[in-house]
């Protein structure tokens, strides 16, 4: 897309998602909260690769293949969705794939399901880390680096999330999207927006920030954290954007102050933990809407966008975009602890 006479610079791309993703009106929940409210629905982007991940994967993996690796090697939760998009996508193109997971206990590792049941299937190598030892990733993703290079392989390492300059740009992409998905809605693309969406490792915020300036895009971009606080993701979105600036040779003027928006307060019990508000909110938006949310990203989004439109009705404007960014696979090892709700 052309921004008057200059194109995005986009680095190399693998097709790997099914995109453009439809972006469809939320009626009852709108007519609940005052709003136009509508989803973007990139738990759309595949079965199997469902959700925002595959969109970074896109740029990060066609890097590892210009780079002549032969493997990949990431972390992440024990049911990162980052992961299990990158075992999947790795292994179509013929790549090995080692991941590090964190877990309470490597020697009782969790059980085989959800993303962990896809993990294996695939035959992804993992790799169990303690919560203490994932504090230090970057040391232990160095140290496995090294053992994979010192066994004959050539490594290519993803950060948690994807969530660097270059994975940064399957959201730029998206806004692109977004912009033509705009400017068939009621008051087009002068209306301004608010995007809203789950912040969990700073990419996809960091991306869309970043697609809204090339793009030109009247729209504000409002990430609601899942984990940290606010001047983490200060910190850490805003190192992406900097880095994306600068690598590219972005001409965008930027500030973390004023650019970055974090709504915090929702992490309720803790990353990956769901307590009964969220559970209800997830059971409330599949029950009025078909949408599944899920219990670690989405849900918690969603039900921080909800608490904030019930105080204050105006306080994301009249027209909102939810960014669905995936997360299926995360409701079934939560099934007991949804069972009582339904």
């Amino acid at each position: 897309m052309a921004i008057g006479m200059k194109k995005i610079p986009y680095p190399v791309r693998l097709n790997l998602s099914r995109t453009p993703t439809p972006l469809e009106p939320l009626s009852r929940l709108s007519e609940k909260f005052g709003v136009d409210l509508y989803v973007k629905r990139d738990d759309l982007t595949g079965a199997d690769l469902t959700g925002n991940k595959i969109r970074k994967l896109e740029f990060l993996l066609a890097d590892a293949l210009a780079g002549g690796c032969d493997t990949v090697l990431t972390c992440g939760a024990a049911q990162s969705n980052h992961a299990r998009a990158t075992a999947i996508a790795a292994v179509r193109l013929g790549l090995g794939v080692r991941l590090l997971l964190r877990t309470r206990d490597p020697d009782n590792p969790p059980p085989l399901e959800g993303n962990i049941l896809l993990d294996r299937l695939v035959g992804a190598e993992i790799v169990w880390l303690t919560f203490e030892e994932y504090g230090r990733r970057a040391e232990m993703l160095a140290a496995e680096a090294e053992s994979l290079r010192n066994s004959g392989r050539t490594p290519y390492l993803i950060p948690e999330g994807g969530s660097n300059a270059m994975g940064a740009w399957g959201y730029v992409r998206a806004v692109e999207e977004l912009a033509f998905d705009l400017a068939t809605l009621p008051g087009a693309q002068e209306q301004p927006t608010t995007i809203i969406h789950a912040t969990g490792s700073g990419g996809t915020t960091a991306g869309l920030i970043l697609g809204v300036k090339l793009v030109g895009l009247n729209a504000r971009v409002v990430g609601i954290n899942v984990c940290n606080d606010r001047d983490y993701f200060l910190r850490v979105v805003g190192d992406i954007c900097q880095t994306a600036i600068d690598t590219y040779k972005l001409e965008l003027p930027f500030s973390a102050e004023r650019d970055i928006e974090i709504v915090d307060g929702y992490v309720g019990r803790g990353y990956g933990k769901a307590g009964s508000e969220e559970l209800s909110l997830i059971r409330e938006v599949a029950r009025s809407e078909g949408i599944l949310l899920d219990p670690v990203y989405t849900g918690k989004a969603f039900y921080g966008m909800s608490q904030e439109l019930q105080r204050n009705p105006e306080v994301f404007g009249g027209r909102i975009v939810f960014v669905h960014t995936g997360g299926l696979f995360g409701l079934f090892p939560m099934a007991d602890q949804i069972a009582p709700l339904l």
